[in-house]
Formats: structure tokens, C-alpha cells, sequence
């Protein structure tokens, strides 16, 4: 009796581990169909993965004080990505990444409303914001500001100065402000200001109206702003366009998309191509704005990345001349990939190409020679006047005769 019901046990049994071996051996094939727990207890771990969590065990177990195994996992994918030796690419730590996302993208001193360049002496105020701050406080274009409260800004770093003058909404800050050979202290009550990315006004070379429009980032709704500002100056007079997009360090490749299909038409405006992603033709969108109206980019050795997106695809269509120097020189492209942990990668997926099949950069992540400008013509640090923007007056201006 005994051995009989044990034999229809072994019976039925067979066919039950047959089938789990089956279901183990499709599983191992297709781990994503696990849940996670399971996954991670089933999933065979490779030579590599042992050996990281055998060290990261060491460490956080054996090592002579206490240490954060989160801390440790941070700072290797940090080494890890430096090691690429990619000076585009960048491990953000969860911290860190909600940092990046929260943090304004837009250059301008919000604190104030102004956009300044460094020079030897401090800041200078390349334009005032309409209603800021600063605008109520009497500074204009042109003003170098030298000093905040009794700490000089000669010589100093750009973040430093800018961090100076940033603070809370509703606090003073003391400006000392050269016009000239003038010196004057102003007080500035700092105030929070949604700062647009793009800013124009009207230009008059030898009575002849032009458009200017300053572009500072390409952040998600530039191409609306630059396009906005377009039409505001031509629907002002302005028979020709300046765009300026000194130290303008980019941003996204689609808003670029945006920008360079205000002036052109149809057609390619870039290609990209990367080792795990095809090759891709970026074409303008259509609604350009008249082809007869005589267009300048502006740049200097800051102008990167989809702001030399835009000055190649202008240049190589024809459609604009460029004024200023070399072009920093650019060629690969990111993107940011959100990770489990709440950080994220951001790092080089690919190259791009300017209409005309030209890589601007110097063979991978190398700086290259960037964009060569049709005219020549730069702005030295303590000018009083902004004398690469004259010859770009000058050159579109050129184009009505």
C-alpha cells in the first residue's frame, strides 16, 4: 500500500519539475520578466559584479571606520565616467541630479535683471532687463560694475562676482559702477524675476533699422522666444537681423531645430550619428520668415554646441554671414538617462554634422576648429564700446545697399 501511493506521488511529480525546470530555464533566458526580488536572487551575477560587491563588502563590513556603501557606489560611477576622459560627460548622484534639474538654466543675474560678460575690471552690463531692478536703479549698457559692497571684482571668476550680487528677494546690495571714467555707488533691491532667454531691440546704423536679438541658452521653449523676438523687431521696422549668440553654450538640439527654421525654409539643418543610435536628418519645420531679410550671427570662442548648430546650418544655406571669431569647436552631442538610484548619466551619444557634412570638433570629444566667421571682429575686455557688434551692424546693413 505504501509503496503504491509513493509511486503515484513520483508519478505526478515528474511531470510538475519538468515543467518548473522549463519555466526556469525560459525565465533565465527572459530576466526582465521577473519581479525585481526575483530577479536579483536568480539572475546569475557576472565576474565583474562579484568582484564590485565583494570589494564594496570589504569595505563597508572590514574597513577601519564606518562607511556608506551608497556613498562608495557614487563616488565609482563618478571615477568611472571621469575615466572616459569626456569632459561632456558627467555622473550625477540623486542629490546632485535634482540639483541639475531644479536649478535655473538661464545665465542672466535674476537677483537684478542685467546680463553681463567678465572683464579685467568686474562685470560688464551687456543689457538691462525692462522693468528689473537694475533698470530702476539707473544701470545701462555698457556699465562695468567694479566692486559689491567693499569687495572689488577686479580679477575675480565670474561665478564669484555673480554670487555677490545674487540673494534674496526683497535684500540690498551695494553697487559700485564705472560709466566712463565715472564712478557712482547705487543700492539695488534684489527681487525674483523670471529672466527670459531671449531679449531684442532696435538698432539704427547710418538711419538703417535693424533687429538685434541675444540668445543666451537653448532651453526648452527658446525657439518660441527667439521667434517672438524676431517678429516683435520686424513688425518694428527692422529691415535686416542680428543674432547674437556670444558665450552662448547651448543646450538642446531640438530647440536648435527651432531657432535655425525661423530663417530657413526647408531642407537639412543638421545630421547626427551615433554607435547605437542611426543616422538621423534634422529638417527645418517651415514658416521661416522672408528670405530677402539680410541676417548676421554673432558669435565669439563661446559659442557652442546648438549655438554652433545654428551659425553652421546659417552659414552653410546661405542664409546668414558670420561675424566674430572662431567658434569653440564642438562636434558630439549628450543625453541624460535617469537611473534607479535617482541619479542620472549624462553623457556623449554621438557626433553631429553641419549641412554641408563638416564635424566641428577635433575627432571625438577633442576640441575642434569650430566655425570660421566671414568676417573677423572681436570685442576687447575693457572696450568701452561693443565694437564686435558695430561690424555686425555694419556687415547686414551692407546687405540693403
Amino acid at each position: 500500500m505504501y509503496g503504491r501511493r509513493h509511486r503515484s506521488r513520483w508519478l505526478i511529480a515528474v511531470p510538475v519539475v519538468v515543467i518548473v525546470l522549463l519555466v526556469g530555464v525560459w525565465l533565465g533566458g527572459h530576466p526582465s520578466w521577473m519581479p525585481e526580488p526575483v530577479r536579483s536572487t536568480f539572475v546569475a551575477q557576472t565576474g565583474d559584479d562579484k568582484l564590485i560587491n565583494q570589494v564594496l563588502g570589504l569595505l563597508q563590513n572590514d574597513y577601519y571606520r564606518k562607511v556608506s556603501r551608497t556613498q562608495l557606489v557614487n563616488s565609482g560611477l563618478a571615477a568611472a565616467v571621469a575615466s572616459l576622459n569626456d569632459p561632456y560627460s558627467h555622473y550625477y548622484d540623486p542629490a546632485d541630479y535634482q540639483t541639475f534639474q531644479n536649478q535655473d538654466t538661464n545665465p542672466h543675474l535674476s537677483g537684478i535683471g542685467i546680463d553681463i560678460d567678465p572683464v579685467a575690471r568686474g562685470l560688464r552690463v551687456q543689457d538691462v532687463f525692462a522693468g528689473s531692478p537694475a533698470a530702476k536703479a539707473g544701470l545701462t549698457t555698457g556699465d562695468v560694475i567694479v566692486a559689491v559692497g567693499n569687495t572689488s571684482l577686479a580679477n575675480r571668476s565670474v561665478n564669484f562676482s555673480a554670487s555677490l550680487i545674487k540673494g534674496k528677494a526683497g535684500t540690498k546690495v551695494t553697487l559700485t559702477v564705472q560709466h566712463g571714467r565715472q564712478l557712482r555707488r547705487v543700492t539695488v533691491v534684489r527681487a525674483n524675476l523670471v529672466v527670459p532667454v531671449a531679449a531684442s531691440r532696435m538698432l539704427h546704423f547710418h538711419g538703417v533699422p535693424l533687429g538685434y536679438v541675444r540668445l543666451t541658452s537653448f532651453a526648452v521653449g527658446s525657439g518660441q522666444e527667439v521667434r517672438q523676438q524676431v517678429e516683435k523687431v520686424l513688425h518694428a521696422g527692422a529691415r535686416g537681423i542680428i543674432l547674437d549668440l556670444r558665450d552662448n553654450g547651448g543646450g538642446l538640439v531640438a530647440e536648435a531645430v527651432n531657432i535655425a527654421s525661423i530663417f530657413i525654409s526647408n531642407g537639412t539643418i543638421l545630421s547626427t550619428d551615433g554607435r547605437a543610435q542611426p543616422r538621423q536628418v534634422y529638417l527645418a519645420k517651415g514658416n521661416a520668415i522672408a528670405p530677402t531679410i539680410p541676417t548676421v550671427v554673432l558669435v565669439n570662442q563661446n559659442t557652442a554646441s546648438a549655438a554652433e548648430i545654428v551659425t553652421g546650418a546659417l552659414k552653410d544655406r546661405g542664409r546668414a554671414k558670420v561675424v566674430g571669431t572662431h567658434t569653440y569647436g564642438k562636434g558630439v552631442f549628450q543625453e541624460i538617462q535617469p537611473l534607479a538610484n535617482g541619479g542620472a548619466l549624462d553623457f556623449t551619444v554621438g557626433e553631429y554634422f553641419t549641412p554641408n557634412g563638416q564635424n566641428l570638433g577635433g575627432g571625438g570629444v577633442r576640441r575642434g576648429p569650430g566655425i570660421t566667421p566671414n568676417v573677423y571682429a572681436s570685442t576687447p575686455p575693457n572696450a568701452r564700446t561693443d565694437t564686435a557688434l558695430t561690424v555686425a551692424e555694419k556687415t547686414v546693413a551692407a546687405e540693403l545697399r
